[in-house]
């Protein structure tokens, strides 16, 4: 099976990721992640006897001769804002903190995305699994902890059966929700589910991934020659020096939605799936735990098809890479076998694997490394695999088409072709996963925006809107080519609105960067340029008001009659109905060619044209508010305002309005100066107009004062 650079699969195939979440040792961002995965970091922690011995380790295991005392652990576990949630303090206290974070990571995987599950019109599937609960023995143990919780409470809080079902009952997910546990291939599992839901149709958008968190983290474990940990909690795959893994904690989750509909709608995409497969080895290998190199050629194979992809254009393999010598040395065996299966070309593929960074994430595992892929192809990228100086001597990598990416390099590709890669994740039981993955497509940028855009933020309290803001503000800084237009649309339209709000205006410099002096002014709060506000209901009404003469000017709304098409297409159609009445295009007084003068403001003072003019904008600006769903539930209007109310309102249409508001000008005109009466209006004309008038039986909600 090949393919030419110039051969496209069918997008509707395909499916893209459009949002990250994770917490793996050394960092709780995906920003944070990549930051040590393109330094080689090694994120493991190594425990003083203290710590062990504040974590309730016996002491004599801590001089065990062979206790290492090294884990990754991620940070403030025991966090959890349980009200934001519903939850009661007592419900958190019983409640896995797997359980806790993959919620609180859910949550901000969709936000991220750009979507409020409440106003998403379509179904969101949750595919997941996590490592088996020690938290509820935990609990157990300290019966003090419990606050006369009930059995059935402590199992709900730990069970993985509703690690999935709690986030699409607390998030009013309404697609598929299956906890997912195929041991260390978990969560690269759950991807490949995710992916046969979107594309069956059976969910439009799907969170995927897996958690595992042990308590208490601060705890080593005793090495075992022969078994598969390291002696001295260093990760090494295929080098030389490999002895074992280390098992840690993290949690990562990613967004999934159809590659055709993630275009559609504009989505930040980070990636594609092209492919993906899952099979079992069966009884053809050593043991029940062992790794078999049928099985996980097999899938490679499988997803490889899946994919329709040349495999020689697959320029990186993200691999299990456990970092024993058995399981290293059948792996490439196995992709060895593969691609031999798949094609006869020779090529060079670098290969590594992100449990030399941080360890082996038992059910979260395969999600680290799918993440770690993602992140590379959208920098580019591919980093370094730490602990690494010789290759295994028992893997021959020399007869292979693979090596160990020993150095951050830029990830090159043949033009025309997109960075492609490989990732895989075996499990203890013979379950194997394996998903092909390309850069994200290139996207034309937003179109023109308008020169202002606002800013919102809102959340549950007020301490949580000032870290809201702060999180924006370091957002912006370390994304200084952040496009300002996309990220005031979702802002505003893709996050849940909160009581505490904040809203800010700035200028969209360059058409697109978030400048310099907004990111100021955000991040010191300054009273004149940032707003902040309460807001304890969900719905209030609102009532347009409209003014009579007296405001108007040259340029009156010219911003918005270059920028925004529903108020520019108002005053045109406006403008040219009334020439006939007027006698000439209203938007010549309005916006003059030869700019402000003293002739063209003297022209704006007789009253004929000024209440033209104010009627155009007054009624041009309510239609834009209406657009951008600001609909008032009444209408006032003073003078030449009442016109407006009426005509928003209903009473009036636009062709009407237009022609009494003609009229009534010229007659004001002839009427001796300084006198304020009521204008009566010729019984002829009245006749004629009343008589043009449609829908007088509409109910009028707009009120005002005679003028």
């Amino acid at each position: 099976m090949t393919s030419s650079p110039t051969e496209v699969s069918s997008p509707g195939s395909d499916v893209a990721v459009i949002s990250m979440a994770c917490r793996f040792p050394g960092a709780n961002t995906p920003d944070e992640f990549w930051n040590n995965l393109r330094s080689g970091r090694e994120s493991i922690t190594f425990f003083s006897d203290d710590q062990l011995e504040a974590a309730g380790v016996d002491p004599r295991l801590i001089k065990h001769p062979d206790y290492v005392k090294a884990r990754g652990v991620i940070p403030e576990i025991e966090l959890f804002d349980a009200a934001f949630f519903g939850y009661s303090p007592r419900d958190a206290v019983v409640m896995d903190p797997q359980q806790r974070l993959f919620l609180q990571c859910s949550w901000e995987a969709l936000e991220t995305a750009g979507y409020d599950p409440k106003g998403y019109r379509g179904l969101i599937g949750v595919y997941a699994g996590a490592t088996l609960s020690s938290y509820q023995s935990y609990l157990y143990a300290h019966p003090d902890t419990l606050d006369g919780a009930d059995g059935m409470s402590i199992a709900i809080g730990n069970d993985l059966t509703f690690l999935t079902t709690r986030v699409s009952y607390k998030l009013n997910l309404r697609g598929p929700s299956c906890p997912v546990q195929t041991a260390c291939s978990t969560s690269l599992v759950a991807v490949h589910l995710a992916c046969q839901g979107l594309l069956n149709a059976e969910c439009d958008m799907a969170l995927a991934g897996g958690v595992s968190i042990r308590v208490p983290q601060e705890t080593g474990y005793v090495y075992q020659e022969g078994g598969i940990l390291s002696p001295d909690g260093h990760c090494r795959s295929f080098s030389a020096a490999a002895q074992g893994t280390i098992f840690s904690h993290g949690i990562g989750l990613v967004v999934l939605k159809r590659l055709e509909d993630a275009l559609a709608d504009g989505d930040c995409i980070h990636a594609v799936i092209k492919g993906s497969a899952i099979n079992n080895d069966g009884s053809h290998k050593a043991s029940f735990t062992a790794p078999g190199v049928g099985g996980q050629t097999e899938v490679v194979v499988d997803a490889l098809a899946s994919a329709e992809v040349d495999p020689h254009t697959i320029s990186y393999i993200e691999a299990h890479g456990s970092g024993t010598s058995l399981g290293d040395s059948i792996e490439i065996q196995a992709l060895t076998k593969a691609f031999a299966t798949t094609s006869s070309r020779s090529f060079s593929c670098p290969i590594g694997s992100v449990k030399a960074n941080i360890g082996h994430l038992d059910a979260a595992a395969g999600i680290a490394g799918f993440i770690k892929t993602i992140l590379a192809l959208k920098h580019k990228q591919i980093p370094p695999s730490p602990c690494f100086e010789k290759p295994n001597p028992d893997i021959r990598f020399h007869e292979t088409p693979f090596y160990v990416n020993k150095s951050l390099s830029e990830w090159k590709q043949p033009e025309g072709i997109p960075r492609r890669a490989g990732v895989s994740s075996f499990g203890f039981g013979g379950t194997n996963a394996h998903v092909i993955v390309e850069e994200a497509p290139d996207v034309k940028p937003s179109g023109s925006a308008r020169p202002w855009q606002i800013l919102v933020l809102s959340a549950e309290s007020e301490e949580a809107l000032k870290t809201a803001t702060s999180n924006l503000v370091e957002h912006f800084r370390s994304h200084p080519q952040l496009n300002l237009p996309d990220a005031a649309y979702t802002l505003g339209v893709g996050r849940r609105t909160f009581r505490h709000r904040l809203v800010t205006v700035c200028r969209n410099v360059d058409n697109s960067v978030v400048s310099s002096t907004a990111v100021t002014a955000l991040d010191t709060r300054d009273p004149q340029s940032v707003f902040t506000g309460f807001h304890d209901t969900q719905d209030r009404s609102v009532v347009f008001m409209f003014s009579g003469q007296g405001a108007q000017y040259v340029n009156m709304g010219l911003e918005l009659y270059q920028d925004e098409p529903v108020f520019r297409d108002v005053v045109v159609e406006s403008c040219e109905y009334l020439e006939e009445h007027l006698g000439f295009d209203l938007r010549d007084v309005l916006y003059p060619a030869e700019g402000v003068s003293e002739e063209a403001s003297s022209r704006l003072t007789r009253t004929g044209v000024a209440q033209a003019a104010l009627f155009v904008i007054e009624y041009g600006l309510a239609r834009l508010w209406m657009d951008w769903g600001i609909k008032p539930t009444a209408c006032i209007g003073h003078s030449i305002g009442e016109y407006v109310a009426a005509c928003v309102s209903g009473v009036l249409n636009l062709k009407d309005a237009l022609k009494l508001v003609a009229l009534r000008g010229r007659l004001m005109e002839q009427m001796p100066e300084g006198v304020m009466v009521a204008v009566p209006l010729p019984e002829a004309q009245v006749r004629e107009l009343l008589a043009a008038v449609r829908n007088t039986a509409v109910r009028s909600t707009a009120v005002g004062s005679t003028g």
